[in-house]
């Protein structure tokens, strides 16, 4: 088991699997033109917000209850978490 486990982790890493957050930029662009709505969870409350043009990361993605897409957002320079954002006014590049 401990081999299979092992060539499994080996075959992944050469394979080159990496999160968002690892190799892909994102900004923020909310077309309302407010800043954007960070949450501690997806439709949480309210802990912060980011300016359209922030750079962040995407470390994880996540549906709603009823099926709206968010994201679990970092600073992309300094990888400091931020929370959930609507995934829709995130566009990665």
């Amino acid at each position: 088991m401990t081999r299979s486990l092992l060539a499994a982790m080996a075959l992944c890493s050469s394979i080159g699997f990496a999160s968002a957050a690892d190799d892909e930029r994102c900004k923020v662009t909310d077309p309302t033109g407010t800043p954007l709505n960070v949450r501690e969870s997806p439709n949480g409350k309210i802990v912060g917000t980011l300016p359209n043009g922030s750079t962040v990361a995407i470390v994880a993605e996540k549906n709603a209850a009823n099926g709206k897409p968010w994201a679990k957002v970092v600073d992309y320079a300094t990888r400091k978490p931020l929370g959930w954002v609507f995934r829709e006014f995130v566009f990665c590049f």
